[in-house]
């Protein structure tokens, strides 16, 4: 397990939070607020946080496993790069049709700087439970599943499977 260290404790000891030691930089806006929200992540037990490199705090991974709903027993990986864009700002890679309509952010503009990673986290999470038909990425999609939400599911279980839905191709992701 990655030890994160805290801003308060590091306060408390009397170093600077931007500095590691002497001839190092300060920390950029980003990191700062990176290490905020990894310091106050409240995970759900459905959710790991892995960051391959412990000292880049800008880049980590979220895997999502969801226990119910359609996508049980799949598992799913996001990649999230801490970028600044005139304040800080978190942008998502995602490869799943169903989980880009994310409605946190639907576009930059709509970012907000109280949104944290727990509930960009929290919000992901919602949407394996709860898929959005009304502002979908995939129209086709979203109309099986208003229509006919047997077939949706069944779709969905055979692309966690691997393989194609129609012209589109799914990585296996079942755990």
């Amino acid at each position: 397990m990655i030890k994160l260290f805290s801003l308060k404790q590091q306060k408390k000891d009397g170093t600077d939070v931007g500095e590691k030691s002497g001839s190092q930089k300060k920390a950029s806006a980003a990191q700062l607020r990176i290490q905020k929200d990894i310091n106050e992540l409240n995970l759900p037990k459905t959710c790991q946080v892995d960051f391959p490199d412990p000292d880049d705090l800008l880049n980590f991974k979220l895997n999502i496993c969801p226990d119910e709903g359609f996508y049980r027993g799949g598992r799913f990986v996001f990649s999230f790069k801490v970028k600044v864009i005139l304040m800080t700002h978190l942008k998502l890679n995602v490869k799943q049709w169903f989980i880009i309509q994310i409605l946190i952010w639907k576009e930059i503009e709509d970012w907000k700087p109280v949104l944290t990673v727990n509930s960009i986290v929290y919000g992901l999470q919602y949407l394996f439970l709860e898929p959005n038909p009304e502002d979908p990425l995939n129209k086709e999609a979203a109309e099986v599943l208003q229509n006919n939400r047997r077939l949706f599911e069944q779709n969905v279980t055979k692309s966690m499977r691997g393989g194609y839905i129609g012209s589109v191709y799914f990585d296996r992701c079942l755990k």
